[in-house]
Formats: C-alpha cells, sequence, structure tokens
C-alpha cells in the first residue's frame, strides 16, 4: 500500500524554486568573474561606480538600463560582452528618447567617452544580434560606467 503524504505536495515546488536559485546565482557569479577578467580594465583611468549591472542574455535579446549623470564630470560608458555572442550593439539616450550615440554608427566601439554639460538620466539600450547557429549560446553582457572629474 503506497501513502501519499500531503507534505509533497508543499515540499515540490519549493524545491524547484530552490534549484531555479541556485542556478539564477551560479550564473551572476560567472558574470561576476567574467566581468572582472575582461571588462573593468577597459576603464583604463576612469573610476568605477559601485553597481554591477550585468545580465545572461542570448542572441535576439535587447536590456536597458536607465543611469543617471552628474554635471561636470568625465564619464567612459562600457557595454562588454562575450564573444560568444558577437557583436553586441548599444545606444545612449536621452530622457526624449533622443539617439545620442549608436555604436553601430561608431564602428562597433564597445565605449564611449563623454562630458555631462547638466545633470540628468539616460537610457542604454543593449541589443544581441540574431544567430543563425542552431544553438543559442548565453553568455554575459556587463555595462560600467566610470567618472573622473
Amino acid at each position: 500500500m503506497i501513502v501519499k503524504l500531503p507534505i509533497m505536495k508543499f515540499y515540490a515546488p519549493l524545491l524547484v524554486l530552490a534549484l531555479g536559485l541556485v542556478a539564477t546565482f551560479d550564473a551572476s557569479a560567472q558574470c561576476r568573474s567574467f566581468t572582472k577578467k575582461n571588462c573593468l580594465t577597459e576603464l583604463e583611468g576612469y573610476v568605477q561606480n559601485d553597481n554591477y549591472n550585468s545580465a545572461v542574455l542570448i542572441p535576439g535579446d535587447e536590456a536597458e538600463l536607465t543611469l543617471t549623470f552628474l554635471a561636470g564630470m568625465d564619464y567612459r560608458l562600457l557595454v562588454c560582452s562575450h564573444p560568444v555572442l558577437g557583436e553586441v550593439q548599444f545606444e545612449v539616450r536621452d530622457a526624449k528618447g533622443k539617439v545620442l550615440f549608436n555604436s553601430a554608427k561608431a564602428g562597433g566601439r564597445n565605449h564611449v567617452d563623454f562630458r555631462v554639460e547638466k545633470s540628468q538620466q539616460l537610457m542604454v539600450h543593449v541589443y544581441v544580434p540574431e544567430s543563425d547557429s542552431a544553438i543559442l549560446h548565453e553568455g554575459c553582457v556587463t555595462i560600467l560606467l566610470g567618472s573622473k572629474e
């Protein structure tokens, strides 16, 4: 005779949730490691802000991030991505949606250096190119912001 315990109905969803959280934390740790090894050196003389903005993306994905910039500061905005994703592109837009920088039109550069005249928020829009591959590879995309006076 098999006895079904109602406890299993309670624990099964918790187990699935726990496994999902472990996978998320593992991906986040992999992105942090990737960023430390491959991206931080590209800030070259700029001091990184304390925010860590990274995501695991696949071909065809897009992501947006709004950042605040203070008047009178020089900035380097860097989009660093795993090579398996191809040439990731990004745009910087103002609050009205006007494109201020487009990496595709700038020869595929992965960063932009600029000075802000007045404090404002800008949006960074990242595009991972589509892939013809039968297997969609995932990779880290990190947005780093460095500043100097």
